[in-house]
């Protein structure tokens, strides 16, 4: 079993002990950061075979029965080399050692491949369409004009960022959070780069759903007070378990189904009729702040899977 992941990743923490429990041998480590020296050969009709090297732990590839891809770190260069050089670095390390950590004949949570693709939020709002699922009025530009009249005809609109970036002011690294958009101060500045706006749900909830596989564990939000976007101080937040209505849950079915996924991290909102609006899937969202229950149930679902492996 391997695990792909960053150092501080809690979430593993949790599926790599139940792992163990089970006495399934699980080797966890970072390709991005991590020393890895490895050597991988194909022949004619064979898969990939070879070892790779992590500290003092040996990994046979053809002994991989199954990879959870997590949350690894970007791949990175040595710093003493120039831009130029990094940039050679990076792309052979990812095409590389990414490369046959992606092409082994195992099961994958989630293929990192499947993940890039299911990252993409107009792929995931053109894909909630199909499945049957409600997307509040989205609009995706980088037109003032356009921005304005959507925000005047939707309101009230909120922004969300297109992608989770890293962002550093004043030393110190900034969440771009959910917020209400004013029409008025629409500008220029949307011409920079593309901007996602979305009609605001009057919701009386927040709803985290973790499906693996064909099981679903759903987290209803609750926030003492007014919120727009809960994670922005999880001490005013506390989670309690919540059944999924039938047309959701075969909605989200129908999504994984479409997207290839195994795993993924849903956010909902429950709006004041009792609509479930769907926002966004996260294929490798996180789920170890759910309350313990659910939390040991999910882990133990995901160790169920791996454990599994491939189909026979």
């Amino acid at each position: 079993m391997v695990v792909l992941t960053e150092l501080n990743d809690p979430t593993a923490d949790y599926v790599i002990r139940e792992l163990n429990e089970r006495n399934v041998p699980v080797v966890r480590f970072d390709p991005g950061k991590d020393a890895v020296t490895f050597s991988a050969s194909s022949s004619p009709g064979r898969p990939w075979t070879g070892s790779l090297m992590t500290g003092d732990r040996e990994l046979f590839l053809g002994d991989v029965r199954a990879v959870y891809h997590r949350r690894p770190s970007p791949y990175a260069a040595p710093d003493h080399l120039d831009t130029q050089q990094r940039s050679f670095v990076t792309a052979h390390a990812r095409h590389g050692l990414g490369g046959v950590l992606g092409a082994l004949d195992c099961l994958y949570v989630n293929h990192p491949h499947r993940n890039l693709a299911a990252e993409f939020k107009p792929r995931q709002i053109a894909e909630a369409a199909r499945a049957g699922l409600t997307v509040p009025p989205t609009l995706i530009t980088n037109n003032p004009g356009a921005a304005h009249a959507f925000a005047k005809q939707h309101g009230p609109v909120v922004y969300k960022p297109l992608r989770s970036t890293t962002y550093v002011k004043d030393g110190e690294h900034r969440t771009i959070w959910v917020q209400e958009v004013d029409p008025e101060e629409i500008d220029s500045r949307v011409s920079v780069c593309p901007h996602l706006f979305q009609q605001m749900v009057k919701k009386v909830a927040d709803v985290r759903v973790a499906v693996v596989g064909n099981k679903m564990f759903g987290s209803r939000i609750n926030v003492d007070g007014d919120h727009l976007d809960w994670r922005w101080d999880y001490e005013r937040i506390s989670f309690s378990p919540i059944e999924l209505p039938s047309d959701v849950r075969t909605g989200i079915q129908r999504f994984m189904t479409g997207l290839g996924l195994v795993y993924g991290a849903f956010d909902f909102g429950i709006g004041q009729d009792d609509r479930w609006w769907m926002y966004e899937c996260n294929p490798s969202g996180q789920w170890a702040f759910v309350d313990p229950p659910t939390r040991t149930a999910i882990a133990s679902a995901i160790a169920d899977v791996l454990k599994k492996g491939p189909p026979a």
